[in-house]
């Protein structure tokens, strides 16, 4: 399933009936269209899907470790994000 990453937006080709199959299915499951195509782009290189999952897993004991002594992070996020070394 997606979370959250960043998401590139590209072009595709699709038959009127390719179309509609994923409309239909979309509607039924209550998801986006692009939410369909990502998940048999995942269900296609599952390797790949595990290797995200895996980092995801990872990343989660650290999640809220650390005190950056500002209470206003999520308010400014992007602007402070500019702010670092990167």
């Amino acid at each position: 399933m997606w979370h959250h990453r960043a998401v590139r937006r590209i072009p595709i080709g699709l038959t009127d009936t390719q179309h509609a199959l994923l409309g239909r299915e979309a509607a039924r499951r209550h998801v986006s269209v692009g939410a369909l195509v990502r998940e048999a782009v995942d269900a296609t290189f599952p390797d790949e899907l595990e290797a995200r999952r895996a980092a995801r897993n990872r990343s989660h004991p650290v999640l809220g470790a650390f005190d950056s002594g500002r209470s206003d992070i999520s308010a400014r996020h992007d602007e402070l994000l500019g702010e670092g070394p990167w």
